[in-house]
């Protein structure tokens, strides 16, 4: 089992809420942890300092092209964050990731 985390900004804590729960209720994802974080990028020229909210969600590494399509498109970004880390836990973990994703046959 191949498994990956997604990290997903975020302008505000609603919409990473927002994110999560679609990849959730979709069971994309078996779970997400979302905080708060200060951000600072070059954008349209000039140099921006913003909060922002991340979104890591945990999923099968098959998953990756269908998660990311399903956060474009409610994400209010032109340019969003979307970014996976391939990553390995303890068994039991993958085997409740695993367990916990499936892809609908309603997507």
């Amino acid at each position: 089992m191949s498994f990956i985390v997604v990290y997903i900004t975020a302008a505000g804590e609603q919409e990473a809420k927002n994110i999560a729960g679609r990849l959730l209720e979709k069971r994309l994802i078996a779970c997400a942890n979302i905080f708060p974080v200060q951000s600072t990028y070059h954008w349209q020229g000039a140099l921006v300092e913003d909060a922002e909210f991340v979104a890591l969600v945990k999923t099968r590494s098959e998953f990756w092209e269908i998660v990311k399509e399903e956060v474009l498109k409610t994400h209010s970004y032109q340019t969003p964050c979307i970014m996976k880390f391939e990553v390995e836990a303890n068994p039991e973990y993958e085997r409740w990731i695993y367990k916990e994703t499936q892809i609908d046959g309603g997507l």
